[in-house]
């Protein structure tokens, strides 16, 4: 396992802690999380940025990389909406979203040929939009402030699935 996919699977082992600060009941245990939340945003863009630069892509790097962005996505939505920071409306169509994401990436992924559809701007938008908003929730921004960057990253969302979408299609029209 090389440094950018170690980077991707500690990412993953945060979400438990990020989990244990945000329901601790601890003297600034919002504020534990919220660090924890952007030190996994770090080592999103630091894997990132390794693997790419120091020639360190991998296929495996290519799976692991969505999957623990979905288990930081997933994992803040439901703690948010648990606590009542979001409305369930949201984790449903960003939680229905991803699920069809993995489903067709796996999909994709056993398929014969093994292929993985890289990150493009629309996600990465959507990613970068997810992260700011949360940070505006964590550090109590104006609310309508929170919840109008919350919808745009809803629509960066539904605009990244449609371009997953249309790859996909257009890759399945490629193999017939």
């Amino acid at each position: 396992m090389n440094l950018p996919n170690l980077i991707t699977v500690i990412r993953i082992f945060l979400m438990p802690i990020y989990l244990y600060f945000f329901y601790s009941d601890m003297d600034n245990s919002f504020l534990y999380a919220g660090i924890i939340f952007i030190i996994a945003g770090i080592s999103d863009v630091l894997d990132g940025y390794i693997a790419r630069n120091f020639d360190m892509k991998t296929k495996l790097g290519a799976l692991l990389d969505p999957l623990a962005d979905k288990i930081v996505v997933f994992t803040i939505l439901i703690s948010f909406a648990h606590k009542g920071i979001i409305p369930n409306w949201i984790v449903l169509a960003l939680g229905l979203k991803e699920l069809v994401m993995i489903i067709g990436g796996a999909y994709m992924y056993f398929d014969e040929n093994e292929y993985v559809i890289p990150s493009n701007f629309y996600g990465k938008m959507a990613t970068i939009l997810f992260y700011i908003t949360i940070i505006t929730f964590a550090i109590e921004l104006r609310v309508s402030i929170s919840r109008n960057l919350l919808l745009l990253t809803l629509v960066f969302n539904i605009l990244a699935f449609l371009n997953y979408l249309s790859i996909f299609i257009k890759l399945k029209k490629e193999e017939n």
